[in-house]
């Protein structure tokens, strides 16, 4: 389980890292992170460059540090924060805003942050407010939310999704419809404490594939496709696959280390 907590933590690392590295290249925010920036506050460049920064260090910090435990904390707290900016918006600043499909990047942060909460508790326990047991409790919660909800979402708009499935696997909308039932039930599971292990890693490995036969290669064919939204995805996709091998490696744990 030690390789496995090592794989999850390196695999979420690295995709904070790789979407902080994004921000220096469009100068911008990535969706994900902010929808919008209010005009009338000066320096979006600047606070861009400065996002990208934290998430390159916190990245770093996560994948290859021993003692992250605070960093994995704070991460969790700022992404949850800025979920909350998200949801602010749908509600009030963006139309058409109860299309679930247009929930999309704010139930990414919100998995991010459960994500951050999941590997703080893998590290030694600290004196801290947060115990790792509270941080796993939230880590599942918030990233079992984003698993049900793209589930629902593959019988929405199950066309669209059929066609993100590559060219060369046959079946495309039974493949749309196994992605579906395997997203609700591993967010179901993972939520409920069913086979955590099991499912964790079973999990992971389906991200991980699809990190690589989908999203590599689509991030290659079109990089520049609304700026880089394509390999944002990428690095999306790596992370998510992160936090399920880990949360499969904490469940055999009784303490996390």
């Amino acid at each position: 389980m030690e390789n496995l907590t090592r794989a999850g933590r390196a695999f979420y690392g690295a995709g904070l890292a790789g979407i902080g590295v994004q921000h220096f290249i469009y100068a911008d925010f990535r969706p994900m992170i902010l929808p919008q920036w209010a005009s009338a506050v000066p320096g979006h460049s600047t606070w861009a460059y400065l996002t990208g920064a934290a998430l390159v260090f916190a990245g770093i910090m996560i994948a290859f540090s021993k003692r992250a435990r605070m960093v994995s904390i704070v991460s969790g707290i700022v992404f949850f924060l800025l979920f909350l900016f998200h949801v602010y918006d749908q509600l009030f600043l963006s139309p058409y805003s109860f299309h679930l499909g247009l929930w999309t990047n704010a139930l990414k942060e919100l998995a991010f942050s459960g994500g951050a909460f999941v590997m703080a508790a893998s590290f030694s326990e600290e004196r801290s407010f947060l115990s790792s047991k509270r941080l796993l409790i939230l880590g599942r919660i918030f990233f079992s939310i984003m698993l049900i909800a793209f589930g629902i979402d593959h019988f929405l708009y199950t066309e669209f999704v059929a066609t993100l499935v590559p060219r060369w696997i046959q079946g495309y909308t039974f493949w749309t419809y196994f992605g579906a039932v395997a997203l609700i039930g591993s967010g179901v599971c993972i939520l409920l404490k069913i086979y955590i292990r099991l499912v964790g890693l079973l999990l992971g490995i389906m991200l991980l594939l699809w990190f690589i036969i989908l999203h590599i290669p689509r991030a290659i064919a079109d990089p520049a496709m609304e700026k880089g939204n394509e390999i944002t995805s990428v690095f999306q996709a790596l992370a998510f696959s992160g936090i399920a091998f880990l949360l499969a490696a904490q469940s055999s744990r009784k303490t996390p280390v």
